[in-house]
């Protein structure tokens, strides 16, 4: 499954993408814990002190937002997913 990173999250990532493994009946969830487990530097970007996915991070699942349009989270993802990354984006 590959993880698509942006902004300054390539950066602690090293690089733009990430490929991680995941069982049969994954979730965003256990493909968000595969990718810090791969990528440690990226959870000090992407989660709060309580080890949540911080607010100002968005989360995509092929190219959807899994809160609004799935089940968070809990969404099930397979090898075929496409996931990604966004920190807050600002300008003028």
């Amino acid at each position: 499954m590959e993880w698509k990173l942006f902004a300054h999250l390539r950066d602690a990532a090293d690089g733009q993408s990430v490929s991680v493994d995941v069982e049969g009946d994954a979730t965003v969830e256990t493909a968000l814990d595969a990718l810090l487990a791969a990528r440690p530097a990226l959870a000090e970007e992407v989660l709060d002190e309580n080890g949540e996915l911080a607010d100002h991070i968005r989360l995509l699942v092929d190219g959807e937002d899994p809160f609004a349009a799935g089940e968070g989270l809990t969404t099930a993802v397979d090898e075929g997913t496409e996931l990604a990354l966004f920190p807050p984006v600002s300008g003028g």
